[in-house]
């Protein structure tokens, strides 16, 4: 690992090498807690049961929620993307980073937990579209310091598998989370006051359970590892001063260690390719290939396990071969298998004397999907806290969360403008399959953006100016 030789540096290695190396397998498994509860707001909240409640009929039409939803959570990203970087440098500073993760956490927790109150009337959208951005903004936040985290519970040996422990646990949580969620309260095996539907009694129980799930399952980690030391005057700054230092330490970076700076712009790239496999994804299986919605069901289950086995073993390989290696053999990877799902189509074929159906072609090869997003997300974290000088892992986890939404409308857009210029060009119900070339076009970007960026252990650490 490297360290910044240029004089004047707050210390002059990276977070991770100057950190406690007394990491331990408790420490590690009360991080990893933090990121299996998290699915419960993550999978189940935003993603396919509160925020598919929210955009129903009964709060005044679907097109009307699905804009104000969308609306509310644009205002949000903008919010995370003007404030992450600030509050993780405030953390830093202040030594209070496990303190503001349990902050934003449990301001999530109480969010989530208040949509129990969201009834299902137009009056009500307002509220639950406010609650679910709010809720979003501060997971944001509380992630940040998480990220920051992974240096401390961590060492240089095992940085890789220590990440890819964490998103593994984090797919797996979302998985049991889902499933619980649908023997309670959605598809209800047995009868309870849960089950009821009457109010949407059972989908506003969701969100209680949610918010209990998150707050349980982030307790270990609020516990199990100790509080940052004070960095100095840092904390003294007052809120609007700390973007002065911002601008100051970014400039910094650039000057003594431009490579992370050029990795943060192709990781944001990269990974709204990433996040698109997975938004995309279902609609891709209903409308292409004519999943029925418990099959979609099924295939986001089998896909979270094998996005968790990938995450796995890519933090193994990580610490073999290195994060870059690992971040680049799975863009081709997720590359070569879109490749074969938009040629094949949702056609019938006969391989070698064998039927293959397309509905075979987007369940083996969406599953290969799935299997490199997880390396590809897991070894990103563990690349950039390998980068982050001493001090500094939640301001530079801060620009992590920044750079990502700044570009978060490039996979969406590109899916629907490959999806336009297909549809007069294709016969009726094709042309959505041609979506999967535009999050192709994002992930081949990011793969090109990053080729020529140095590993880590090729770079030198930031040297960061003192407040």
């Amino acid at each position: 690992m490297n360290s910044a030789s240029a004089p004047g540096a707050m210390q002059p290695a990276s977070d991770l090498e100057s950190g406690q190396h007394a990491a331990n397998k408790g420490r590690i498994l009360a991080w990893a807690s933090w990121d299996w509860g998290s699915a419960a707001f993550n999978a189940v909240m935003t993603t396919f049961v509160f925020t598919v409640y929210l955009t129903s009929s009964a709060f005044g039409g679907e097109d009307q929620a699905s804009a104000v939803l969308g609306a509310a959570l644009t205002v949000a990203g903008l919010a995370i993307a003007l404030l992450a970087p600030v509050t993780g440098q405030r953390s830093d500073a202040g030594g209070r980073r496990k303190l503001w993760l349990g902050v934003n956490t449990a301001a999530v927790a109480v969010l989530t937990a208040l949509c129990f109150f969201v009834f299902p009337r137009p009056e009500f959208l307002l509220l639950g579209v406010s609650l679910i951005a709010l809720g979003n903004i501060f997971f944001e936040f509380a992630g940040v310091n998480y990220n920051a985290m992974l240096a401390q519970i961590s060492t240089p040996r095992n940085i890789g598998r220590v990440s890819g422990f964490g998103w593994g646990a984090g797919y797996l949580g979302g998985i049991v989370a889902l499933l619980a969620v649908l023997q309670l309260f959605v598809q209800p095996s047995f009868e309870w006051f849960g089950a009821s539907t009457e109010g949407s009694l059972n989908i506003r129980l969701v969100a209680v359970f949610s918010a209990l799930w998150f707050f349980v399952f982030a307790l270990p980690v609020l516990f199990a590892v100790p509080e940052l030391p004070l960095t100095g005057k840092a904390r003294q700054l007052g809120f609007l001063a700390s973007y002065g230092l911002l601008v100051r330490r970014i400039k910094a970076i650039y000057a003594t260690s431009p490579h992370t700076i050029y990795f943060l712009l192709a990781s944001a790239v990269f990974r709204d390719g990433l996040a698109a496999v997975f938004t995309f994804g279902g609609i891709i299986a209903a409308g292409t290939f004519g999943f029925e919605l418990s099959q979609v069901i099924f295939f986001a289950i089998f896909g979270n396990v094998v996005a968790a086995v990938g995450a796995v073993i890519g933090g193994f390989l990580d610490d073999r071969v290195g994060p870059k290696a690992v971040i680049i053999g799975s863009l081709l990877g997720l590359l070569a298998a879109g490749t074969v799902i938009l040629v094949l189509g949702n056609w019938d074929y006969v391989f070698f004397g064998m039927a293959w159906a397309g509905s075979t072609t987007f369940w083996v090869f969406g599953l290969f999907l799935c299997l490199f997003v997880g390396p590809a997300q897991s070894s990103s974290r563990a690349y950039l806290a390998r980068l982050a000088p001493h001090g500094e892992s939640g301001e530079l986890f801060g620009l992590y969360a920044t750079t990502g939404r700044a570009v978060s409308f490039l996979a969406p857009a590109l899916f629907t403008l490959c999806i336009a210029v297909a549809t007069p060009l294709v016969p009726a119900g094709e042309a959505q399959r041609w979506g999967i070339l535009g999050i192709m076009v994002v992930l081949l970007a990011g793969l090109l953006v990053l080729l020529p960026v140095k590993a880590p252990d090729e770079a030198p650490i930031a040297v960061v100016p003192a407040a």
